[in-house]
């Protein structure tokens, strides 16, 4: 079975299409959370996931758009863009969200959007963090985003982790022990590279295929700007960061 990757879309329309445009033949799509937020066309990103059939989990941007989530922890850019992303949200977008699950787990695979045992809020940023979420879950792989920073965390044979980056175009061996894995952020990525990021993970073979591919980030910058979100949202993405 092979599956499309895909996490921290962030309502970034341009970038999502861009995704879809390079493609492979999957058998399903995945989405790690923080759909929304941040990024002019929530709504859009919404409609096109729904389109492709995605299997999605809910982000903490996505629930503070829908205020299940308490966004007092945001910086005063993302707090501001979540009001506007609640405000523009329309209802099929809004029922979306809802309908999300923190947690998903299918076959081998447990999908979530922050870590294992804290879907929602914690970043996995370190081997020890990685580590220290083994206990959390019981399939042999998790899918993790939130950071939007492309890794994987195999386990080793003393229960610690060892990182290995996903680099653009790299391929890197899944085998038989467990790992959690992390595809990077389609709409802002924050590791240097502007490019969008995703993963093939496939596993019949054992190996996730971390992908970079080129949008128009000033097609989004433009749609940022003119609905009045914060400029400094809109100039990292020329960044990566």
């Amino acid at each position: 079975m092979r599956l499309a990757v895909l996490s921290d879309i962030h309502a970034n329309l341009a970038a999502l299409d861009a995704v879809r445009a390079d493609l492979p033949t999957v058998d399903e799509v995945w989405v790690l959370g923080d759909i929304v937020g941040y990024g002019p066309r929530p709504n859009e990103v919404i409609a096109a996931l729904q389109a492709m059939g995605a299997r999605s989990v809910l982000g903490n941007h996505d629930g503070a758009a829908i205020r299940l989530v308490d966004p007092s922890d945001f910086n005063p850019d993302a707090h501001a863009a979540i009001s506007w992303t609640a405000d523009a949200l329309d209802d099929n977008a809004r029922a979306y969200l809802a309908s999300l699950p923190e947690v998903r787990r299918d076959g081998a695979l447990t999908a979530v959007h922050g870590s294992p045992r804290d879907p929602i809020w914690e970043y996995i940023v370190s081997t020890a963090v990685a580590a220290a979420n083994w206990a959390a879950f019981d399939t042999r792989l998790c899918l993790f985003g939130h950071t939007h920073l492309p890794i994987v965390f195999a386990a080793t044979a003393d229960g610690d982790a060892h990182a290995v980056a996903g680099l653009p175009g790299e391929t890197v061996a899944i085998d038989e022990g467990r790992a959690l894995i992390n595809p990077g952020s389609v709409g802002q990525p924050r590791d240097g590279n502007p490019a969008a990021a995703y993963l093939i993970l496939d596993l019949t073979e054992g190996a996730a295929e971390f992908r970079r591919v080129r949008y128009d980030v000033a097609a989004t910058q433009r749609q940022m700007l003119d609905a009045g979100l914060p400029p400094r949202l809109a100039e990292r993405l020329s960044y990566g960061r």
